[in-house]
């Protein structure tokens, strides 16, 4: 007995297969539901033949690559040009206003408050805040020209750039570079404990971070300075001089909100600062 190859392939369609009248079944169960001639026409209707499937396929040149579409809340720039091919020697007109910083610094503020059991814990969230981005402020400002020569040439770099790795020339650093970058001008005061050889104190009379901030009377220990002692925490690790900083009040009648930065230091850190002293001196 032969079998046809195509048959045996290829399963048996509706065509092929027997029909049975539905007068038929109608007339022997006069209770079943009856077919309309929609659903007839439509039961028996043959499946759309090869000829009007369209052979032509679409040629590679044809094809148009697509692209991602931007997410609802990005905005792409005209000029296609992102933060990163922006020149780091900005100039002054490139300042942040003092309103958008106030608004700022309160939102970091009103999210660092979120979840903490106390003013310590809501200043060492501050602080951690501020500490990545003293690390990448050391690079920066070691990059840039002065602010004395960026008027001149404004594009170029800083010729000499010189890493402080001693402990009176990174806080010279701080009290003025770092300061002039942050705030405008330079701190109001840099002094050396008397009690402690691994103690420096940074003062400013009025910080801008407490400006815009109101503390309420339950709170009246906390300095939002510490998001500026991460700072500078951060410049000192990255130096290589690792200190611990916190902020303290230290208001006075004439300037009620005046900020004490406490910097100590490591003790391998001064001992290595001694031991580069006494070989300069030989």
């Amino acid at each position: 007995m032969s079998l046809n190859i195509a048959q045996a392939a290829f399963p048996p369609t509706a065509s092929s297969l027997p029909t049975r009248p539905l007068s038929s079944a109608s007339s022997s169960n006069p209770n079943a539901p009856s077919l309309s001639s929609s659903t007839h026409s439509a039961a028996t209707t043959k499946p759309t033949s090869a000829s009007s499937v369209p052979s032509a396929l679409p040629t590679p040149s044809s094809i148009q690559p697509l692209r991602p579409s931007p997410s609802p809340g990005l905005k792409v720039p005209s000029n296609r040009k992102t933060i990163y091919d922006r020149n780091l020697n900005r100039t002054k007109n490139a300042e942040l206003s003092r309103a958008s910083f106030a608004y700022l610094f309160a939102e970091m503020v009103t999210y660092a408050q979120r979840r903490v059991t106390g003013i310590q814990d809501l200043e060492r969230r501050l602080n951690e805040q501020g500490y990545p981005l003293g690390l990448r402020l050391l690079s920066l400002l070691l990059y840039r020209p002065p602010l004395t020569s960026r008027a001149s040439s404004s594009s170029a770099t800083n010729p000499n750039p010189t890493r402080p790795h001693r402990i009176l020339s990174l806080l010279q650093f701080i009290s003025t570079q770092l300061w002039r970058h942050l705030f405008g001008r330079g701190a109001d005061g840099l002094e050396r404990s008397n009690n402690s050889h691994l103690e420096y104190y940074i003062m400013d009379n009025d910080p801008l971070v407490n400006m815009f901030i109101s503390v309420p009377k339950e709170m009246s220990q906390l300095n939002c300075g510490a998001y500026v002692a991460g700072i500078v925490e951060g410049v000192c690790d990255g130096a290589g001089l690792n200190a611990k900083v916190s902020a303290h009040n230290g208001g006075t009648e004439m300037w009620p909100g005046r900020t004490v930065w406490l910097v100590k230091f490591e003790e391998g850190v001064v001992e290595r600062e001694g031991l580069v002293e006494k070989m300069a001196k030989s």
